[in-house]
């Protein structure tokens, strides 16, 4: 079983203010992006996660997110099954496209089918908030607006296609540094200031703002020169996604796309790709997940945005052993 795991971007973000809990309640935009990252599930007699990767930069450990993530399943569930798990590299760690969290939840709905254990997405979704903030979104995919510490997902109808250059500039950004050093300055007051709330009414996304930009110019001066190359070249929207490395370009032409990567392409890594709906991620990841591309699942169920309630088996540490 060999299921794809996509990159997102983050349209816009806003900071709305700091948690008891040490974290930072925000505003995001994430949308699916057609440039991914391969997990291969196969299972094992024994209850071992082998886990290996072609990134020796990455800890292929009980330090990874995919571990963990298989790990968690096995110990809430009761399940006694192993899993080999090879993941094939694309997308940077450190890159604000989201890699670890994406394979994380990969895992969790690779694992989910490979294991037979019927949970839904609203279980795997509490799996997943426990490990990342970000993985709840790729439970979902698509165009999604997170709120709360951005794991409170509400998805939204997909834009139309637009096509994208990605930038990867060669160092990862550690997101613990830029939200802690965050000024006052960096908060969004309310819904009257929130470009994103003109968004959700416009659907126009060139107004949108990434409101960690400034900090992680202040440390990384030369991904401000990277956004403003993109925007020369015909981008009606470029940002840093998340906390960066990455840096996007949004065009509604191709052609226009295709002379805006071949401008930076000297000089950055870069990549040419496109938005994706959620019914594309979906139709892509059921295909992986099955030979038949028809593997039991809760694909269809987020295609049509339908809600998944918690599955009446899953029990805290008392569901049958299998």
């Amino acid at each position: 079983m060999k299921i794809p795991s996509f990159a997102k971007i983050n349209l816009g973000l806003e900071v709305l203010g700091k948690r008891p809990d040490g974290y930072h309640d925000i505003r995001t935009l994430f949308q699916w992006v057609d440039f991914h990252d391969t997990l291969e599930f196969r299972p094992l007699r024994g209850p071992e996660i082998a886990l290996s990767g072609n990134d020796p930069s990455i800890p292929w450990d009980g330090r990874n997110l995919v571990y963990r993530a298989a790990a968690l399943l096995q110990e809430e569930t009761g399940c006694r099954r192993g899993a080999g798990i090879a993941v094939t590299k694309r997308l940077p760690a450190g890159g604000g496209l989201g890699g670890g969290s994406s394979n994380a939840a990969a895992t969790l709905y690779g694992l989910n089918l490979l294991w037979n254990l019927g949970l839904s997405r609203a279980d795997l979704e509490g799996f997943g908030r426990r490990l990342g903030m970000d993985i709840p979104y790729f439970l979902t995919g698509g165009l999604c607006l997170g709120a709360d510490r951005g794991d409170r997902i509400t998805p939204l109808p997909d834009l139309p296609p637009a096509w994208l250059v990605l930038v990867l500039p060669p160092f990862p950004v550690s997101t613990s540094l830029i939200y802690g050093s965050l000024g006052s300055d960096a908060l969004t007051s309310g819904d009257k200031d929130s470009k994103m709330t003109r968004f959700l009414r416009t659907r126009n996304p060139g107004s949108l703002v990434n409101a960690l930009e400034e900090t992680v110019f202040r440390f990384f001066p030369q991904l401000l020169e990277i956004k403003g190359l993109l925007r020369e070249q015909g981008a009606v929207l470029s940002l840093v996604t998340g906390s960066g490395a990455g840096v996007f370009g949004l065009f509604t032409d191709r052609g226009r796309a295709e002379a805006g990567r071949e401008a930076l392409a000297g000089r950055f890594a870069t990549v040419l790709t496109a938005t994706m709906s959620r019914a594309q991620g979906w139709d892509a990841i059921t295909a992986g997940a099955s030979p038949s591309g028809k593997a039991a699942g809760f694909g269809p169920a987020i295609r049509g945005f339908e809600s998944s309630r918690p599955s009446s088996g899953y029990k805290r540490r008392k569901r049958k052993m299998i």
